[in-house]
C-alpha cells in the first residue's frame, strides 16, 4: 500500500488560495484534493473551473478532483482541460458509470468513483476493472468538519479484498474526518490516500500535520 495525503482545498483560506496551494506544494503531501459541489447532489456549492485553473498554476502536484455533482459526464472533459489529473465521480450520481469512467480516461485523466456511507462496496463490483481509484466517503458528502464514521474502516478492508481479485492495483482513498488520530488505522486497513481538510488547515503548522498523518 502507498501512503498519500491529499489536503482538501475546501478547508483552505479562500482569500489566500495561492498561498495555501503553494504550502501544499512544499509539503510532503502528494495530491491536492478539490471538492466540486453543485448544490443539487449535495446541499452546498464550492469550486468551478476558474478556481481549478488557478490552483493548477500554483502547484505541480497531482490535482485530485472529487465531483459531487449530478450528471458528471457533462463536465468531466472540462475538468481535465482545467488541470485535473484524477477525476472522481459518484456512483450514485452517474447515469452510466462505465461510460463516465471511459470518458475521463479518454480525456487524459485517471478515473475514480466514490461511494456514500450508505452505499455498499458490492455495488462497485462490475465497475472496479474500469477505474483506477475508489473514494470511500467516511462522512456524508457536502460539508467539511464532520466526524469520521468508523464503519469506513470495514468498507476499506472489504474493498481491498474485492480489488485483490478484480483490480489489484486499485488505489483506495478515504475522505471525511481524517486526522493523525485515525490515519494509521486507515492505512493499515488498506487505504492508499487520505483526504484531510480541517486537520491540516486548522493546524498551527499544516506541513507538520501532513507529516503526522503520513507517519501515523
Amino acid at each position: 500500500m502507498q501512503r498519500i495525503v491529499a489536503p482538501s482545498m475546501l478547508s483552505a483560506d479562500f482569500g489566500h488560495l495561492e498561498r495555501d496551494t503553494r504550502m501544499i506544494d512544499r509539503s510532503a503531501a502528494r495530491w491536492v484534493h478539490i471538492d466540486v459541489m453543485d448544490g443539487v447532489f449535495v446541499p452546498n456549492i464550492s469550486f468551478g473551473f476558474p478556481v481549478l485553473k488557478a490552483i493548477r498554476k500554483a502547484t505541480a502536484k497531482c490535482l485530485d478532483v472529487h465531483l459531487m455533482i449530478v450528471r458528471p459526464e457533462r463536465y468531466v472533459e472540462r475538468f481535465v482541460e482545467a488541470g485535473a489529473d484524477i477525476v472522481t465521480f459518484h456512483l450514485e450520481a452517474a447515469a452510466d458509470p462505465r461510460a463516465c469512467a471511459a470518458l475521463i480516461r479518454r480525456a487524459g485523466a485517471r478515473p475514480g468513483v466514490s461511494i456514500k456511507p450508505a452505499t455498499p462496496v458490492g455495488a462497485l463490483r462490475e465497475l472496479l476493472p474500469e477505474v483506477d481509484l475508489v473514494l470511500v466517503m467516511s462522512v456524508e458528502p457536502g460539508f467539511g468538519g464532520q466526524q469520521f464514521m468508523p464503519a469506513a474502516l470495514d468498507k476499506v478492508r472489504e474493498l481491498r479484498a474485492l480489488a485483490a481479485g478484480l483490480r489489484p492495483e486499485l488505489l483506495i482513498e478515504v475522505d471525511g474526518g481524517i486526522s493523525s488520530r485515525n490515519a494509521g488505522a486507515l492505512y493499515e486497513a488498506g487505504a492508499d490516500a487520505l483526504v484531510a481538510g480541517n486537520a491540516v488547515f486548522g493546524a498551527a503548522n499544516p506541513e507538520d500535520e501532513i507529516l503526522n498523518i503520513l507517519n501515523s
